[in-house]
Parts: structure tokens; C-alpha cells; sequence
């Protein structure tokens, strides 16, 4: 069995107003910095996974979803992921993060969610 990776994953939309490239240039050199300086160390990945509509009808059904970017918190330490879920769930933020978040992100909209993932080496031996 491989080694669980806990995750947490952010559901978030850009604010009302706010263009795409503005809200991608921003979440990228402003607000990911921000979110560092609360890292003790046991976040082992911080990725942000951009939306982007594949053309045709399906550009109709991206522009319906509830978000614009899902962000993934990646933890192999259980009890560092279970201390940032915690307070996650309570919307316990830093207020310099709470603030930061109001000028890019509709923050009624962002969703959280907790995953335990577990890999599987293929043939190829891609992971």
C-alpha cells in the first residue's frame, strides 16, 4: 500500500469584477506569497490548478462552475493536516489573509474539502 498523502483542496472563484488575468496574476505573485508565511514546514506541496474551458459548448459549462482555480494543501504529517483542516473548517484564517483573500476572491463561494490520497505505480512507472 503506498503512503497516504493527506490533502486539502480549495474551491475558489475570483471576485465579482475581476478578470481572469488579473485574478491569476494576482493569486500567483501577491496572494500564494502570503499563504508562506504560515507554512511551518510540513507543507509539502502548494499547487494552484487554473481552469480552463476546452472550447465549444463546454466553454458554457465552465463559465457555470462555482470556481476558477482548485488549490491543493498536499501533507504527509497527519497531525499538521488535521491541525490547518481544523481551522480551515472555522474559517480561522490570519486576518492579514482574511483581508488579502476579500480583494481577490468571492470568499462566500470557496469550498474546502479534505482528500487522503493513495497512488498506484503503473506499468510505465509514471507517478
Amino acid at each position: 500500500m503506498s503512503t497516504p498523502l493527506y490533502k486539502l483542496l480549495l474551491f475558489i472563484k475570483r471576485r465579482p469584477g475581476m478578470s481572469t488575468e488579473a485574478f491569476r496574476d494576482y493569486y500567483e505573485n501577491v496572494h500564494s506569497k502570503l499563504a508562506l508565511k504560515y507554512d511551518t514546514g510540513q507543507l509539502k506541496r502548494y499547487i494552484r490548478r487554473y481552469v480552463e474551458p476546452l472550447g465549444g459548448d463546454l466553454d458554457r459549462q465552465a463559465e457555470a462552475l462555482d470556481f476558477d482555480v482548485v488549490t491543493e494543501l498536499w501533507y504527509e504529517d497527519k497531525a499538521a493536516f488535521d491541525t490547518v483542516a481544523k481551522f480551515a473548517a472555522r474559517g480561522k484564517l490570519p486576518p492579514d489573509v482574511i483581508a488579502d483573500e476579500e480583494r481577490v476572491f468571492d470568499r462566500t463561494k470557496i469550498r474546502y474539502i479534505t482528500v487522503v490520497e493513495h497512488e498506484t505505480v503503473l506499468a510505465g512507472g509514471i507517478v
